[in-house]
């Protein structure tokens, strides 16, 4: 569609020679991307895959509309306090993706870098502190970030705090497992819930809290649900469906609309034929830009991404009658948590109940836990008989990813797949 590759590339120049007002022309091409997807649905995507891809559009374009609406935060900010206060949460790594569409990330991260900003720090982060610091995205009243996974969480929301005057929660997660732990988090839990209703004028009911936590409840076991059906049924989806529905689980986990969306994908995947192929269980991020992935797993018969551990983040059970430390336990117990031994064994648990025929790792560059950890999860795997294939790249810079070297290998591992089965069948 040439009108929409020439809108991008104006919205491009725009925020890179007039960044401060180039907001309402993104804004513009959010909104019109929200249009097509929900009237002009991707042809090839199950129906699922279409909703899911009009939802999460629908989500980000309607609350940027409204900077009073939401709260910045990393993608494992507890999102279920926030709605309590009919806010939305948006996790700047999903808005680096968003932003990415205009193919802006590599100027931000140009900008970000020519600022002071540490080569090595994540393009994710980058992405987004180019953007803040250029002018090109306003900023809101308030944000939250927690101590998981990635240790560049805290320096960037204080970077912010500094450069663009927003306040921030910072909630320290701890490793332990005990009730000590869990009783310190549950305290900044309730602490952000206070700071929340002083900043935005709202009261804050603990009811709303106990019924979203009711929600995502089922919304997690009918997840699981719709994952081990998609090791049984060819559902054909995208690279970055599974992108959109870890946004899905990260920010609009615990609504009724999510958990909607997910039963009608349960019922619609039935109608679906048998999936024949292989199964493969993806580890980490998804890079949805990378042309030799999408050719292999875009509404491709052969080889089905059944699920990817981001999604679920945790498997915990919540108990709704103390929700501050049912929360703190879901984040504590996040398989992104902690040492790398835990995630290791959590993704192992995941492999023992789908069943994957493989698993595949993508380490993103600067993303130091993943890089670190991936022998020790391989090792896991190959205890479990599972292949394993880890590819190097960069989730959102193209320049950090070489796309013929991930071709080289990912055809080579699937080869190798395929050489494996009718060894097996000849046998």
């Amino acid at each position: 569609m040439w009108v929409v590759d020439k809108y991008i590339d104006y919205v491009r120049e725009q925020a890179i020679e007039h960044p401060e007002q180039s907001w309402g022309k993104m804004l513009l091409g959010f909104q019109a991307n929200k249009l097509r997807t929900k009237i002009l649905p991707k042809k090839g995507l199950a129906k699922g895959y279409q909703k899911l891809e009009a939802m999460m559009m629908a989500f980000v374009a309607d609350a940027l509309s409204h900077s009073e609406s939401y709260v910045w935060g990393n993608i494992f900010s507890p999102c279920e306090i926030i709605g309590c206060f009919g806010l939305s949460t948006l996790s700047i790594e999903c808005l680096a993706c968003y932003l990415s569409g205009y193919h802006l990330e590599d100027h931000f991260i140009d900008h970000a870098q020519n600022t002071g900003i540490a080569p090595t720090l994540c393009s994710y982060h980058k992405t987004f502190v180019g953007a803040i610091d250029s002018g090109a995205v306003p900023v809101p009243e308030y944000a939250v970030t927690t101590s998981i996974s990635c240790d560049g969480n805290l320096n960037t929301f204080r970077y912010l705090e500094k450069k663009r005057g927003v306040p921030f929660t910072f909630l320290d997660v701890p490793y332990g497992d005990d009730e000590a732990s869990v009783d310190y988090l549950a305290r900044q839990l309730q602490e952000f819930a206070r700071e929340l209703e002083d900043r935005f004028g709202k009261k804050f009911e603990e009811k709303k809290l106990r019924e979203a936590l009711e929600i995502e409840n089922e919304t997690r076991r009918e997840l699981m649900r719709f994952f081990q059906m998609q090791s049984e049924y060819y559902y054909p989806g995208e690279l970055i469906s599974h992108l959109y529905m870890m946004m899905g689980m990260h920010l609009l986990i615990g609504t009724q609309e999510f958990l909607d969306l997910i039963r009608f994908m349960i019922e619609d995947i039935k109608t679906y034929p048998r999936f024949q192929g292989k199964k493969i269980l993806w580890v980490h991020l998804l890079p949805f830009y990378q042309e030799s992935l999408q050719q292999c797993f875009n509404a491709n018969q052969k080889y089905q991404i059944i699920a990817s551990d981001i999604i679920i983040d945790s498997v915990e059970e919540l108990d709704p009658s103390r929700p501050f430390h049912a929360l703190a336990k879901k984040i504590i117990r996040n398989m992104y948590n902690g040492s790398y031994s835990h995630k290791a064994r959590m993704v192992g648990d995941l492999a023992d109940t789908l069943e994957p025929d493989a698993v595949i790792q993508f380490c993103h560059w600067g993303c130091k836990q993943s890089s670190g950890g991936s022998v020790l999860l391989k090792e896991e795997m190959q205890k479990k008989g599972i292949p394993m294939l880890i590819l190097d790249g960069d989730g959102i810079d193209k320049r950090n990813s070489h796309d013929g070297q991930i071709k080289t290998r990912l055809e080579a591992f699937l080869e190798m797949l395929d050489a494996e089965e009718k060894k097996e069948e000849a046998v």
